[in-house]
């Protein structure tokens, strides 16, 4: 029986969180004069000397309508890093216990890791880009606190198995979280309609993908009431700023424009694939779930720093295991593609 206070680290159990004054009070009033902000406003922007709702409500009553779950199973963080972070700092005992990660997968993982003090074992992928569910069952102790899935994956692409999922779910008694940063460009259903059947369920998205606010930094996690509660108790207080929350409550007003551009761009990235797989350089485009594709090309190093004379970038990623030889492209705007193609047909000349 999966009990997530006996995950908790014993000081997060006895953490008093700091509480802000927009914490203790949180409805409308004429005069503010207590959180200590100037009240003359900003010589730029009057009304941003207010602090930002800590918790988010509004954010959180949109995305609650558009994904079908409570608010009160949503956290949002500064980017999914912040939801990565927090996980290891409320879970994890540093130099004690340990998490399980799939390369190759998600950099920050491992970094988030290490800035924590939290071993990291590796469970590497089948050639298939799958999960070796064997290995990861030899990995795991009664120290293995998380253990982290990408899918749609980066670098790979493609979507995990649902049923291999499932079974870690199901047997593993620590928490599974599963990252669907590409999520609205695969053909698979999301995990979140999962969490009132699986309590160790943590699913992450972000507002940086399919609805093009990268430069906004905001993710999001989903899980159990009691996680979320404990998300909240660690957190900063006012984790996500004033002029973030206005643009994103406007951008979640927007879901039909969002879903055209989703169906654009799944369009391209077919006939970009196609067009890749037309040129002899290319080895091996493979299939993808997410806005980018997975390409193995014949001298990479060559054709990355030829990219790079037309300046054009793309991701050189040759050098991860199991992506020997590979490039990671961004599906871009059509003209963007075209460039694309005409320059690494330019390399064959």
């Amino acid at each position: 029986m999966f009990n997530v206070q006996d995950l908790v680290r014993d000081n997060i159990k006895k953490l008093v969180p700091y509480s802000s004054a927009r914490d203790e009070f949180k409805g409308e009033a004429k005069v503010f004069l207590d959180a200590n902000e100037n009240s003359l406003g900003s010589p730029l922007i009057k009304w941003y000397n207010r602090y930002p709702d800590p918790l988010q409500w509004k954010i959180k009553e949109k995305l609650s309508k558009i994904k079908g779950v409570p608010g009160k199973n949503i956290f949002l963080g500064n980017g999914s890093d912040e939801c990565i972070d927090i996980l290891y700092r409320a879970f994890c005992n540093p130099g004690k216990d340990n998490v399980v990660i799939c390369p190759p997968t998600y950099g920050m993982y491992e970094v988030s890791a290490h800035i924590n003090d939290v071993e990291i074992r590796r469970a590497r992928m089948l050639d298939d880009f799958q999960l070796d569910l064997i290995h990861m069952e030899n990995l795991v102790d009664e120290n293995t606190r998380i253990i982290w899935l990408c899918s749609p994956n980066n670098p790979t692409a493609n979507s995990l198995d649902r049923g291999d999922i499932e079974m870690i779910l199901n047997n593993f008694p620590g928490i599974v979280c599963i990252d669907e940063a590409y999520i609205n460009f695969s053909r698979q259903r999301s995990f979140i309609q999962e969490l009132q059947e699986y309590p160790n369920l943590v699913v992450m998205q972000t507002l940086s993908k399919a609805w093009g606010l990268a430069g906004l930094r905001l993710g999001m996690a989903f899980a159990s009431e009691e996680i979320i509660e404990i998300y909240n108790k660690v957190k900063p207080p006012y984790n996500i700023g004033q002029a973030t929350q206005e643009i994103v409550l406007q951008a979640l007003d927007h879901v039909e424009e969002v879903n055209e551009m989703i169906k654009l761009l799944v369009a391209e990235r077919e006939i970009l694939a196609g067009a890749l797989s037309g040129l002899d350089i290319v080895e091996k485009v493979y299939p993808s779930d997410a806005n980018f594709l997975l390409v193995k090309v014949k001298e990479p190093k060559k054709v990355y720093e030829h990219l790079l004379s037309l300046s054009i970038v793309v991701r050189d990623r040759s050098k991860v295991e199991l992506c020997e030889g590979c490039l990671r492209i961004t599906v871009g705007a059509p003209n963007e593609n075209e460039e694309l193609i005409n320059g690494l047909k330019n390399f064959l000349r």
